[in-house]
């Protein structure tokens, strides 16, 4: 990709995210999504592959379909109440329009089928982008328009999530179809508390945004996408074997690493709220999707496949990592004990 187009693509996403989330007015919103969505296309179809064209292509229907309807909602809401602030949202039908728009744009069940197909499509950095930092803009709208949505359809809305993200991930066996389905489940936890406490909802998005980043690092520096050529991954760089089974772990929300902490708070906010048999629910669908986080941790730490001498030796031809993603993988796996700086646990 030309250097210079690819240059205008990043600062496209950055100047989209940037004005969706300091904005206040809906149409300034939306213009924003615009941006971040038309700028994203050159980097998703750059691989010059019709997967990657028709991943693209995808993308931009959905994201278009998910922008007008929010424009629909906003307009809506402004022709009952005379408000385009965005903290205004109060009428029935604008909530509920609004809420089907944002769950489009982060693939929230029932809107979830076009995002493990635009993952699969695109590249391991492309997929990076998608997963996380496309994902701030509508979360953003979401916080802000929280006191006035349904409690009910998100929380049933985010139930569905934390199902199908467990469960379509168990028969997957590329990597980022796996990622995908990860993203979808982290949605429902995400969802599930953003009206009780928007603050955690923003904390588990950075946490769940700093584990995505080091898994999607890992695996560009091994430069693997498929379950089977996990297996290889010791003979590339052995450390980073051992590290990356347990940054899958804490994307799991296994005790004691950093991933634990988002679910044991979001458990304990909705306790608070008593609703301890949707606590609970949750709480179960969790383990599927520790099922095939322990599958690749396996694969790419316990199974050997057939090799010979000359295979064993390739970490030897290997240049070091750089310090950022070793940074991120200290972080998602060691941040737990400094859970009191980030938020006060009583």
């Amino acid at each position: 990709m030309n250097p210079q187009a690819k240059l205008i693509s990043i600062l496209s996403l950055i100047l989209g995210t940037t004005i969706t989330i300091s904005s206040n007015h809906w149409t300034m919103a939306w213009t924003g999504l615009e941006i971040s969505t038309l700028a994203i296309l050159p980097l998703i179809s750059k691989p010059h592959h019709p997967r990657a064209i028709e991943a693209a292509t995808k993308y931009f229907l959905v994201q278009a379909a998910a922008s007008t309807l929010l424009l629909f909602s906003s307009t809506t809401n402004a022709l009952f109440t005379g408000q385009w602030d965005i903290t205004q949202l109060t009428h029935p039908i604008s909530c509920l329009l609004l809420t089907a728009a944002i769950s489009i744009k982060l693939g929230l069940v029932p809107f979830h089928f076009w995002f493990p197909e635009v993952l699969q499509g695109s590249s391991l950095t492309t997929g990076l982008l998608l997963a996380t930092a496309m994902k701030f803009p509508p979360i953003t709208l979401f916080l802000l328009t929280s006191p006035s949505l349904n409690h009910a359809l998100l929380t049933i809305m985010a139930i569905l999530s934390a199902t199908l993200g467990g469960w379509a991930g168990l028969n997957q066996t590329q990597i980022r179809k796996i990622m995908a389905f990860s993203s979808i489940s982290h949605l429902g936890w995400m969802t599930i508390i953003i009206i009780y406490n928007p603050k955690l909802t923003l904390i588990t998005f950075y946490l769940y945004c700093m584990m995505t980043t080091a898994i999607f690092l890992t695996l560009n520096t091994t430069k693997i996408l498929k379950l089977s050529s996990m297996m290889t991954t010791w003979t590339k760089i052995p450390p980073l074997s051992a590290t990356l089974m347990l940054t899958l772990l804490s994307l799991a929300g296994l005790p004691p690493l950093t991933g634990f902490l988002p679910k044991w708070l979001i458990i304990q906010e909705l306790t608070k709220q008593e609703m301890t048999s949707t606590a609970t629910i949750i709480a179960l669908l969790s383990l599927l999707g520790l099922f095939f986080y322990l599958r690749l941790a396996y694969c790419a730490t316990i199974t050997l496949p057939p090799n010979s001498t000359n295979f064993m030796k390739q970490w030897q031809t290997n240049k070091p990592m750089s310090i950022f993603t070793t940074t991120l993988i200290t972080l998602s796996i060691m941040l737990l004990p400094l859970s009191p700086m980030i938020l006060p646990i009583p």
